[in-house]
């Protein structure tokens, strides 16, 4: 039986032990629905293969060959992953439009005796859903901006909030990355499609009587793209904007960066990578204070010449309701505590 899904959160609903992936391995990572796990019938090379077969010799083989590779697979995943799952275990299948790939393997499972269901359309379905909520539907409840220069903690406060009562959204943590040319984050960004199910999974979310805290982005976070009717959003919401002393802002960068600023070849590419948008002398002086290992002079002097001059032109387009401030002496462990309830105090009066 295929289970068709009208919305985002009929997944949740569905009657299923576990919800299996069989597309192949490049497939699932790029983006797979949330929870399914990867079990391909035909791994890359051999759907590279079975379509090859398909094009250039005829349809009929290409499916005599895949059934094969697709047989050996799956007794591999049944002797493998699934060899302690009892009687009662019921899994999902799904592939690209829940066609021959999840027939095929929820046909073997139907014949040991689970009770197997497929999903109508397969990661196509999905996909639709997903663009739909990101680019057909609007966001759905009301926006504010957590904003600040570079430095002002605005990402660790975003995520202090929701012990707070405030709802958000850490896009970044979503892109996995912090916004900026240092903000590469361990494991990488995941693709565009899996940043947006990942987006339209947590807007689904929401409680829509209640705004959303998001940090102030450009439209791009690293690679991916911010969706437009977000982006749209964005640029027009109220802001509760950290305002902090460069010196603070300094020393919040020097701590938390640590992983660019142990990396000496790593942060003088980066610095590098600024030679069009700075003077020749202001690069070697950077480069001079990086491998001197003065951070958070290093901190203080890229946020005058380069980040707050950028926030500033970024944030003189948005159109958005005027920032209310919220002042920050400090930003060190200790102080951040206190800044995340002011900051909750002043997102709940707007």
């Amino acid at each position: 039986m295929a289970l068709t899904l009208t919305s985002l959160s009929d997944l949740a609903r569905l009657p299923f032990d576990t919800l299996i992936d069989a597309r192949s391995p490049a497939e699932y990572a790029e983006d797979h629905l949330p929870g399914a796990v990867s079990l391909p019938v035909l791994d890359d090379a051999e759907r590279a293969r079975v379509g090859t077969i398909y094009k250039q010799v005829s349809a009929f083989t290409a499916r005599k060959v895949g059934a094969a590779l697709v047989a050996r697979n799956v007794a591999r995943h049944l002797e493998g992953p699934l060899a302690g799952k009892d009687g009662a275990w019921r899994p999902l299948v799904y592939c690209w439009r829940g066609g021959q790939r999840s027939g095929s393997f929820a046909t073997i499972l139907s014949q040991v005796g689970w009770r197997t269901e497929t999903l109508s359309g397969g990661y196509k379905a999905w996909r639709t859903l997903v663009v739909g909520r990101l680019q057909d539907a609007p966001v759905g409840t009301r926006v504010v901006v957590l904003d600040g220069n570079t430095g002002s903690a605005k990402t660790e406060i975003l995520n202090m909030l929701p012990a707070r009562g405030i709802q958000v959204i850490d896009l970044e943590g979503l892109a996995n990355h912090r916004g900026s040319l240092f903000g590469h984050k361990s494991g990488g960004q995941p693709s565009q499609k899996r940043f947006e199910s990942r987006l339209a999974m947590a807007l689904d979310a929401l409680d829509p009587s209640r705004p959303v805290v998001v940090e102030a982005e450009s439209s791009k976070i690293g690679a991916i793209a911010l969706p437009k009717q977000l982006w749209a959003a964005m640029r027009n919401a109220p802001r509760v904007r950290i305002v902090a002393p460069r010196a603070a802002r300094a020393a919040y960068l020097a701590r938390t960066y640590g992983d660019v600023t142990e990396d000496r070849a790593r942060l003088e590419g980066i610095i590098d990578l600024m030679r069009p948008m700075q003077p020749r002398e202001r690069i070697e002086a950077w480069l001079t204070l990086a491998r001197t290992g003065a951070f958070e002079e290093l901190a203080a002097t890229l946020m005058e010449h380069h980040y707050d001059p950028r926030y500033e032109r970024h944030r003189a387009r948005a159109a958005g309701e005027a920032a209310a401030d919220v002042l920050a002496e400090s930003l060190s462990p200790a102080a951040l505590d206190g800044l995340a309830d002011r900051v909750a105090a002043a997102v709940a009066r707007l």
